[in-house]
């Protein structure tokens, strides 16, 4: 049995179809977990339920719908049993200058990162106050640049700062009830979405490289992995939380410089 034993937790990924999602997933089932993944798009989350070690459900939901995400919970706790641990992965984003961000792409991000977030996170925590409290956890995903600011990600980065309040928040106000909420703020990660979008071309990518005092990208596995650490009994002290795992990118004043 792996370090970390997760077995008899539920969880439920947002994003899990693809990327980090997906690696949060994957290496959550490798450790003995459940997992329901949700997202939009139904094809991407069959694939990773079809390579989980386990049990796992996959169904879409838009997180920034309260009642989907009511009854996403629903099916996967009538499938799975109660869930105990929420991952809100769920993003987007895109590189714009702030004076051409339109409103609908402004709502967008914020809906999805900073609603969804609390969305999903106020359904745990309902379910979890109304059977008694429980050994529960929560992980956001975010972002450095949600305390550095960056150029290009006016809207992800207050809607990622917005969520590392709630985290800290939820911590606090959670706790008595056994529900640990805690952070990870990733770095560069090298994936087809963050290469099309991010760094499409080899400039872009080398000029990042250079901001990065371990000079490499992170992986996907990385970030599963801190992850699992963050939900298992090892980290049963730590709430209120924010783990970077970005290779020291953000103390280089930020991922995109000015």
């Amino acid at each position: 049995m792996p370090d970390g034993d997760l077995t008899g937790r539920v969880a439920f990924v947002t994003g899990g179809g693809t990327g980090i999602g997906r690696a949060m997933a994957l290496e959550l089932s490798r450790r003995g977990a459940k997992v329901a993944v949700v997202g939009r798009r139904r094809e991407p989350l069959d694939e990773t339920v079809a390579m989980l070690d386990g049990p796992g459900f996959a169904t879409q939901c838009d997180v920034r719908e309260p009642e989907t995400v009511g009854g996403a919970f629903d099916a996967a706790e009538d499938l799975l049993g109660p869930v105990t641990t929420l991952v809100n992965n769920a993003a987007g984003n895109f590189l714009v200058h702030a004076e051409d961000l339109s409103p609908n792409g402004w709502r967008a991000v914020i809906g999805i990162v900073l609603d969804g977030t609390f969305y999903c996170s106020r359904e745990l925590g309902r379910r979890v106050i109304a059977r008694g409290g429980d050994n529960a956890q929560i992980v956001n995903i975010v972002a450095t640049y949600a305390w550095t600011g960056g150029p290009g990600t006016v809207h992800s980065a207050a809607a990622k700062a917005g969520v590392v309040n709630l985290t800290r928040t939820l911590a606090v106000e959670w706790a008595s009830h056994g529900i640990r909420v805690n952070a990870i703020a990733p770095g560069p990660i090298d994936t087809e979405e963050t290469r099309k979008r991010l760094w499409a071309d080899d400039a872009v990518r080398e000029a990042l490289l250079q901001k990065i005092p371990l000079r490499r990208f992170g992986r996907e596995e990385e970030i599963a992995r801190a992850c699992a650490y963050l939900v298992s009994d090892d980290a049963a002290y730590v709430t209120g939380g924010v783990l970077a795992v970005d290779g020291g990118a953000w103390l280089e004043k930020g991922m995109f410089g000015p």
